[in-house]
């Protein structure tokens, strides 16, 4: 049997004023998710922190459950800090995760707007009737 080659991470990092951009090449697991997320921390961290902050996926490989955990966390971290956080270059299989978990939204929404289902407060919405 043959082993699988598994492509490597690495992360580059670009920074210019008000903004930071994080290439992510290879895969996004369980493995590598907790670099991503130290690397967003120090970016986030610096003083001040970035108005945005670019994630870009062009070279990503997988990205599994823990790597969807991480990129809601480096969401949370960015908004505390009032960074908008973009995720580019999105390959067609982080799209269908990200829709099928019902994260797509949440995570892609611009800046000042609630993703459908939440209201101002970040309560779930409300809705009466039927269903």
């Amino acid at each position: 049997m043959t082993p699988m080659h598994r492509p490597s991470f690495a992360l580059t990092a670009e920074t210019g004023p008000g903004t930071a951009r994080l290439r992510v090449t290879g895969d996004l697991d369980h493995e590598t998710t907790g670099e991503l997320v130290g690397a967003v921390r120090l970016h986030l961290d610096g003083r001040p922190a970035p108005d945005d902050l670019h994630l870009d996926f062009a070279a990503l490989s997988t990205c599994d459950s823990t790597g969807l955990s991480g990129l809601l966390l480096v969401h949370r971290l960015a908004g505390a800090r009032g960074t908008r956080l973009h995720l580019d270059n999105r390959p067609s299989f982080l799209e269908r995760l990200l829709d099928i978990t019902g994260t797509l939204e949440y995570l892609t929404a611009p800046p000042g707007e609630e993703p459908p289902g939440q209201a101002g407060n970040g309560e779930p919405e409300q809705r009466t009737g039927a269903l």
